[in-house]
């Protein structure tokens, strides 16, 4: 069974940094692009950053230049580096993948549980 599992999260004052990390387990055959996304009640599902299998990475506007995005195949594992955090980053993130688990390789994307951000002003 494949799983993504988060952790990292937590409570940080504003200006804080907090390193998110998801790794990936079970048998997989194939991984594209990997992500994170971050959700608040009453608001839509956000992507804050994604990576592909190549490296190049793609950032929301909104955390350009404080949020890096990196990832470790050997090691099946996404990160997410947050620094100068802001109240308005407070949310859940989650990982996303687009996986193959079949031969042939069909993707789709996995999700994690999510992990708690909350930034404190």
């Amino acid at each position: 069974q494949v799983q993504l599992v988060e952790s990292g999260g937590g409570l940080v004052q504003s200006g804080g940094s907090l390193r998110l990390s998801c790794i990936v387990s079970g048998r997989i055959f194939s991984i594209n692009t990997m992500g994170w996304y971050r959700q608040v009640p009453g608001k839509e599902r956000e992507l804050v950053a994604s990576i592909t299998s190549g490296g190049t990475p793609n950032y929301a506007d909104s955390v350009k230049g404080r949020f890096t995005i990196t990832r470790d195949n050997a090691k099946v594992t996404v990160y997410l580096q947050m620094n100068s955090l802001k109240p308005e980053d407070t949310a859940v993130y989650s990982c996303q993948a687009d996986m193959s688990v079949t031969i042939p390789r069909i993707f789709r994307a996995y999700w994690g549980q999510g992990t708690q951000v909350t930034v404190s002003s």
